[in-house]
C-alpha cells in the first residue's frame, strides 16, 4: 500500500469510513488495518453465470470509499472472470489452486443464476456446466456470498416461462447457510459489510429468512424514502413530467414499489453518489430485491400498501380540502368550549381543596 502511495492514516480513514458506512462499530477498523498489514487476506473466488456483470461494474466503480481499491487491499482475489489476466488454462488452474490452497476457509461470491433445466447446458464454462462448477467449488468454500437478484433468487431469467430453468444458489443449496444481496445490480456497500466482517471477525451478520443482512434489508424503502413526507401529505405525481414530478413528489402513483420491497437504497446511495438510484433520479422503485415482484409485476402497477396509515413523524395534510366547513367549526368549538370549561371547573376544584386543606392545617386562635 505504501509504494502505491497511500498512507496508513488514509487507509485507516478509509477503513473506518466504510465500517461506518455498513454498520460495523469504530474498533473493527483498527483491526481491519492490523490484519491487513499482517497480510492476513482471505481468499475470494468470483463466479460468472447466467448474469450482466453488473454487479462487479458496479463495485469497480464505486467510491467514498474506494470500494474496489479497499477490497483488493484486504482480499486476495483468486479467480474472477472478469478482472483475471489469465485465460483459458492458466484460469481454470487458477481456480483449482484457489480451491486447493484455501479449502473450506475461502469466500465464494457468485453473480448470476444458476441453470438447471436438462442438466444445465444452458451455462458453460470451459466446457463445463455453470450447476457442476458451482457444486464443486461451493462444497470447499467457508462462505457463501449471492451478489445481485440473478444469484439470491433468479433475477430476471427466472421470469416466466423460464426456458432455462434458471435458479437462485439458495434453492441449490437447500439447508447451506447462503448470504443473499439481492439488488440489479447488488450495492457494493452491503456486499463490502459482509466481507469486512467476515474477513476481520470469520462471522457473517445476522440474517433474515431469506439469507439477507438485516443491517441492509431489515426495512422497506418507504419506510426511509426521502420523498415519504410527499406521500403522508397526500402529494404525488400523476404522470411522468408533470407538475408533481418536477417538484419531486411522491412516486407511489407511477408504480412504486418501494412500500413492498426491502432494501436500503435510499439510506446507501450506489458508489457513493448521492441520488444514484431510481427514486433519486425520478423513476419509480421496481422491487428488485425481492422475488414475485421484479420482472414479474407490471413496472407501473401500483403496490399494496401493507401499513396505509402515514407515520407519526410527518404532519398529516390533506391538500385537497380548500374550505372550512361550518358545522365541523362548530362542532370542534362545542368541544373545544366544553374541553375548556371542564378545565376551568376542575382547577377551581384543586384549588378549593387545596385552600381547605391549609386552612385545616392552621393552628387555632387562642
Amino acid at each position: 500500500m505504501r509504494e502505491a502511495g497511500l498512507q496508513r492514516r488514509d487507509f485507516l480513514k478509509t477503513i473506518m469510513m466504510a465500517a461506518a458506512a455498513v454498520g460495523l462499530p469504530a474498533s473493527a477498523a483498527a483491526e481491519i488495518a492490523a490484519s491487513a498489514a499482517k497480510g492476513k487476506k482471505p481468499s475470494v473466488v468470483w463466479l460468472h453465470f447466467q448474469e450482466c456483470t453488473g454487479c462487479t461494474e458496479s463495485l469497480l466503480r464505486a467510491s467514498n470509499p474506494d470500494v474496489a481499491e479497499l477490497i483488493l487491499d484486504l482480499i486476495s482475489l483468486d479467480y474472477h472472470e472478469t478482472l483475471l489476466a489469465a485465460a483459458g488454462v492458466q484460469a481454470e488452474a487458477a481456480l483449482k489452486d484457489a480451491m486447493t490452497q484455501h479449502a473450506g476457509k475461502f469466500i465464494l461470491v457468485v453473480e448470476g443464476s444458476v441453470p438447471v433445466k436438462d442438466g444445465g447446458i444452458y451455462c458453460k464454462v470451459g466446457g463445463r456446466t455453470a450447476l457442476d462448477i458451482f457444486k464443486e467449488v461451493a462444497d470447499k468454500a467457508g462462505a457463501i456470498i449471492a451478489i445481485g437478484s440473478c444469484a439470491s433468487w433468479g433475477g430476471v431469467q427466472s421470469t416466466g416461462p423460464n426456458p432455462t430453468g434458471a435458479t437462485g444458489i439458495p434453492e441449490i443449496l437447500k439447508g447451506k447457510t447462503v448470504v443473499t444481496l439481492p439488488g440489479c445490480p447488488a450495492n457494493v456497500f452491503n456486499f463490502l459489510g459482509v466481507a469486512l466482517q467476515y474477513a476481520t471477525y470469520g462471522t457473517l451478520p445476522a440474517l433474515d429468512a431469506l439469507g439477507r443482512p438485516k443491517f441492509a434489508y431489515s426495512r422497506v424503502i418507504h419506510s426511509d424514502c426521502p420523498r415519504r413526507p410527499h406521500f403522508d401529505a397526500g402529494r404525488f405525481a400523476q404522470k411522468f413530467g408533470d407538475e408533481g414530478h418536477r417538484a419531486g413528489y411522491c412516486l407511489y402513483k407511477l408504480g412504486c414499489k418501494g412500500p413492498v420491497t426491502h432494501a436500503n437504497c435510499s439510506i446507501e446511495s450506489f458508489c457513493g453518489v448521492v441520488g444514484a438510484w431510481p427514486i433519486g433520479i425520478g423513476h419509480p422503485c421496481v422491487g428488485c430485491t425481492e422475488k414475485g415482484i421484479a420482472f414479474t409485476v407490471p413496472i407501473f402497477t401500483t403496490a399494496d400498501l401493507p401499513a396505509p396509515t402515514p407515520s407519526s413523524l410527518f404532519p398529516t395534510i390533506n391538500p385537497n380540502v380548500s374550505h372550512i366547513n361550518p358545522m365541523a367549526t362548530g362542532i370542534a368549538g362545542l368541544a373545544g368550549g366544553a374541553l375548556i370549561g371542564a378545565g376551568v371547573l376542575a382547577s377551581r376544584k384543586i384549588a378549593d381543596a387545596a385552600r381547605n386543606t391549609s386552612d385545616s392545617e392552621k393552628p387555632e386562635a387562642k
